[in-house]
């Protein structure tokens, strides 16, 4: 396969940038995802794939419930700040306003645009993306707004690298194995 072509079919595809934020044992995360997608009508699912690369993979593999920010195209602030920096080192929620939603999971109160879904399953297929299947179970918007796009983010250089995931996937990455 001609990698090429598929990095220009996948770029043009432009996907909205989302936040999605975690939280367990008094621990929580958050991270940019373009890798993201409804997957089912009825019941209603929908899926979101995290880097094994990162604090927030880590923290999902333990949470009951996942928060999903949808970004407008205001908030590249909000994308660069969990796109950039990695919750092995920053906490990313400092300075933030930050409600309990369902679960617990920690929901950006300057983001109006959110879906929080309790994780149903995770599916390893031996990627550098892990998929967790969610069920809705909370919505909110504040009405019509235009997407953050992947082509709008290009410019933040991500805290990790994909090549950085672990050995186990369930050790913090860059650490000794």
């Amino acid at each position: 396969m001609a990698e090429d072509e598929l990095s220009a079919l996948l770029k043009g595809a432009d996907p909205a940038m989302i936040v999605v934020t975690a939280a367990a044992d008094g621990e929580r995360a958050g991270c940019l995802v373009g890798f993201h997608a409804q997957s089912s009508i009825t019941p209603p699912r929908y899926c979101v794939w995290l880097s094994k690369a990162n604090h927030t993979y880590r923290i999902g593999l333990r949470s009951t419930h996942f928060g999903l920010h949808f970004l407008d195209a205001d908030d590249h602030a909000t994308a660069k700040a969990f796109g950039s920096l990695t919750g092995d080192e920053t906490d990313k929620f400092a300075g933030r306003t930050v409600l309990a939603g369902p679960g617990d999971v920690p929901l950006l109160a300057d983001v109006p645009h959110r879906l929080v879904g309790r994780r149903l399953c995770v599916l390893d297929d031996g990627g550098d993306h892990v998929c967790f299947t969610l069920e809705p179970v909370a919505a909110s918007t504040s009405g019509p707004f235009t997407p953050l796009r992947q082509s709008q983010a290009r410019d933040i250089t991500p805290g990790h690298d994909n090549t950085e995931r672990p050995a186990p996937p369930t050790e913090r990455a860059g650490a000794p194995v």
